[in-house]
């Protein structure tokens, strides 16, 4: 897969028609993706027709074709230029990606959402999620073929793979190929109506004024604007601005992409610290939703949602989401165009109108009446359910309920930590008083006091709370140093198992949330998709 070579001394003028065949003009093989996939990829893949061999049997997401032209480098020498290599991505992307409903279910992979239990089919449990998430194969679509190639080249990556713990209980590769392959082309087919009919609908550009809101680590909830300048074909310039919950102002700066049509890829520094944003648009492109998250440790961020600006009055959040029934508290209205009488639904009076402009407004309220969710209004613009009336928390559930943090540093020569940004989600009991049940409502995430402690018997022994690391006052918990530790056995280091506690005290009741926490060795094998 050299690039240097020119096109025609590839494969001559059969390449030029391969080009012209797939839509692109032959001459401009530098710009265009197909060329681009041509020239790099012929000199070992062969031409079938209008595509090239083992492409046209594949759909993936960007980070899944990533994935390929990565290995096509370290592993086969491919000689391919940062520059082509964007190029190509976003090509095959776009002609050979995922539907929205079929990235959809696994999206947590995509945003680096990691710690999580999956639940999945128990064809691909023993197999496939021994290894690996099972949203790693579930963000692919391949033909039998192709799943079948996939069973071969792990044996052929990993020639000892049958003969590993895991695999022994089975004849692994005629189970894989005879099984498993048949199974995978069934369930997550090359070809399906919904990849059809999305490469059929029309693209909707997603320059344009975004009303944003999410939460960052460390920082907290916050609200703002972000303006997505065109740059080129699906690639954008971000500004944005904004502020924290705590009245902080929020300011940065960015770039953008675009792929297949609705899959979001930004880069940006907000106040310094440098951030990516992965993020779904709908089939409207009226909203996006997503997560941001550290550059430098993927794995800590936070939720992002972006709705479009437009003539009409929105109102898109209300921070806090939550008032306790008998208490007044200090509420914003987030949106565009907010102009009018404000109204926080039934049962909830607004004292003061602190401070407003047409993008927020700040009252000072009071409720009463039952619990609930109530719907807002400021003028006409007004929004659904969007705060929540209660008499007391009954529950608290700690997220991420399970999760994995990795030592690492100090020094240059270790491997960066990986922390966890930890939050409370409260609920209220239902009208059956009873918590834990399908009524329950549902009030957000709230100020909480945070520790940890030892996760069982043998932790507490090991004393395990002691040496892992620590959570901060914001949630973030923080690993402890890699490699041996005097005070403990060096086989155990600073890793260990830890209940992480969630405590919120109101009128005298105090409840508590726990979650799963490992403190692990480096993971010393780092992939775009996990």
């Amino acid at each position: 897969m050299n690039k240097e070579k020119s096109i025609t001394s590839i494969v001559g003028a059969g390449l030029l028609a391969l080009a012209a065949a797939v839509g692109v003009p032959a001459p401009a093989a530098a710009a265009d993706g197909a060329a681009l996939l041509a020239a790099n990829c012929l000199s070992c893949h062969s031409a079938l027709g209008s595509t090239i061999s083992r492409v046209e049997g594949q759909r993936k997401s960007p980070e899944g074709w990533q994935m390929t032209i990565t290995r096509m480098q370290e592993q086969h020498g491919a000689k391919i230029s940062p520059q082509d290599k964007r190029a190509l991505i976003k090509y095959l992307a776009d002609t050979r990606g995922l539907a929205p409903t079929e990235a959809a279910p696994w999206r947590y992979l995509l945003e680096h959402d990691n710690n999580r239990v999956e639940a999945l089919d128990d064809t691909y449990k023993d197999m496939c999620a021994r290894c690996h998430s099972g949203a790693r194969f579930a963000l692919q679509r391949r033909s039998e073929g192709e799943w079948s190639l996939l069973m071969h080249s792990h044996i052929g990556l990993n020639p000892t793979l049958e003969f590993h713990s895991l695999a022994r209980d089975r004849a692994w590769f005629q189970h894989a190929v005879g099984e498993i392959a048949p199974a995978l082309a069934r369930d997550f087919a090359l070809d399906a109506k919904a990849w059809t009919a999305w490469q059929a609908a029309p693209r909707v550009t997603l320059a344009g004024s975004w009303r944003i809101t999410g939460y960052l680590p460390g920082k907290g909830e916050f609200e703002g604007r972000m303006t997505a300048s065109a740059a080129g074909e699906d690639r954008f310039e971000l500004r944005l601005e904004g502020r924290y919950a705590d009245g902080g102002a929020l300011a940065g700066s960015g770039v953008a992409t675009v792929y297949t049509g609705y899959e979001w890829r930004g880069s940006v520094d907000i106040d310094g610290v440098a951030l990516r944003q992965v993020l779904a648009a709908d089939a409207r492109a009226t909203t996006m939703k997503g997560r941001q998250h550290l550059a430098a440790s993927r794995r800590v961020g936070g939720e992002l949602v972006a709705v479009r600006e437009s003539a009409a009055p929105r109102l898109v959040a209300v921070m806090p989401g939550h008032l306790r029934r008998g208490e007044t508290a200090e509420l914003t209205l987030v949106g565009s165009g907010l102009d009018g009488a404000v109204s926080l639904g039934s049962g909830v009076r607004v004292l003061e109108v602190v401070a407003r402009s047409a993008d927020r407004v700040v009252v000072r309220a009071r409720a009463e009446g039952g619990d609930g969710l109530r719907d807002v209004a400021v003028g006409a613009a007004r929004g659904k359910g969007l705060l929540a009336v209660y008499e007391r928390v009954a529950r608290v559930d700690v997220e991420p309920a399970n999760a994995i943090a990795r030592v690492g540093g100090p020094g240059d020569a270790q491997m960066e930590k990986v922390g966890v940004a930890y939050r409370a989600l409260g609920w209220a009991a239902g009208r059956d008083g009873k918590a834990g049940t399908a009524d329950d409502l549902r009030l957000g995430y709230l100020p909480v006091q945070w520790s940890i402690e030892a996760a069982d018997e043998e932790a507490e022994k090991a004393r395990d709370q002691d040496f892992v690391g620590r959570i901060g006052a914001d949630g973030v918990f923080v690993p402890g140093d890699a490699g041996p530790n005097p005070a403990r056995p060096k086989s155990l280091g600073n890793t260990g198992r830890v209940k992480v506690v969630a405590a919120v005290g109101e009128a005298g009741e105090r409840v508590e949330g726990r979650g799963s926490l490992d403190v692990a060795v480096p993971d010393f094998v780092q992939r775009a998709l996990d």
